[in-house]
């Protein structure tokens, strides 16, 4: 599927209120509603039929840091990622099955609903059991991963070489999961026999070949639009059958670091397509990373969503209007 186009930012939504679609999960971005069979087209498009059912998962404009959920929004940042994700979904569907269905938004939405606000930041996915870690892989040694390298020479487990500097390139990329931490808390980073011991050993080799082929897959593409990937997050879920499928976001800012390359310099935190500016104002404050979070100034906000617009026209060729 094309991408490529431009869309004008038109909503900005906080909470979702979908009155008659029973909320499964409100997440630090998402909200996710089950969708009765009932709710659903008939027939379903091809290849949208789900054993375990199907959920409308919708972007909001939320805007977490240091995992505190912020009182405002960025506004048009969950479109702008939903945006992102479907891009990068449909570019890696021949490397790992996604969740999508392909089923209209807006055939599934309550009546009195304004699908204009649900256009561009929602989907209707498959209902998948949720594989219970989070699935990084690492390309350069950065967050989490410089400071336990700096700490132990290890990152999850795996021995690097002495000497490596922040920010450096490694010669392959790793496999770093780490557990699944439910709102307002953190994830700790675990090794792979944790893992093995969590998931199984054959679903652990599946999640750590596909984070590792996908992160492959987009490292290169975004090379070659002069961005960096430097390490991204992925979630996985698992069908009726066993079968594999990536989940929930994909690639984007929020999942993802990303950096210009022309700014990049080994021995420094590169500057990033992503909640930076939200960050780096946050430590200014003495805010001690506990809700409820600060409110954030105009021109924060504004910078944030201008990275977030500038990743979505770099890496999927979708530019704000």
């Amino acid at each position: 599927m094309s991408c490529l186009g431009a869309f004008a930012l038109s909503t900005t939504l906080l909470q979702s209120d979908l009155p008659g679609l029973p909320l499964r999960h409100r997440g630090k971005v998402r909200d996710v509603f089950d969708l009765p069979a009932d709710r659903l087209p008939d027939p379903l498009p091809p290849g949208a039929a789900s054993d375990l059912g199907h959920l409308l998962m919708v972007a909001t404009d939320r805007l977490s840091a240091f995992d505190v959920v912020l009182p405002d929004p960025i506004p048009g940042k969950g479109e702008m990622l939903c945006q992102i994700s479907n891009f990068w979904f449909g570019k890696t569907e021949h490397i790992v099955r996604n969740h999508l269905t392909g089923i209209d938004v807006a055939s599934v939405l309550p009546a009195g609903v304004d699908a204009a606000l649900y256009a561009r930041r929602a989907v209707v996915t498959r209902r998948l059991k949720p594989v219970p870690i989070e699935c990084i892989a690492r390309g350069f040694l950065i967050g989490s991963g410089w400071k336990d390298y700096q700490r132990t020479g290890r990152v999850s487990g795996i021995a690097l070489p002495d000497g490596l500097r922040q920010a450096e390139q490694l010669a392959e990329p790793i496999f770093t999961p780490s557990t699944k931490a439910a709102v307002g808390d953190h994830d700790e980073n675990i090794d792979f026999d944790t893992a093995v011991r969590t998931v199984g050993a054959e679903l652990a080799e599946q999640v750590r070949d596909a984070t590792l082929r996908l992160y492959a897959f987009a490292r290169d593409y975004a090379a070659q639009r002069g961005i960096l990937l430097a390490d991204t997050k992925f979630e996985f879920g698992t069908d009726a059958d066993g079968r594999l499928y990536v989940m929930d976001e994909m690639l984007t800012p929020d999942s993802s670091r990303y950096w210009p390359a022309d700014e990049y310099e080994v021995g420094t935190s590169p500057p990033s397509y992503d909640k930076q500016f939200v960050r780096d104002y946050l430590e200014t404050l003495g805010w001690d990373k506990t809700p409820p979070g600060p409110r954030l100034p105009a021109e924060v906000i504004e910078r944030t969503r201008a990275k977030y617009a500038e990743a979505l026209q770099k890496l999927a060729g979708i530019s704000i209007d």
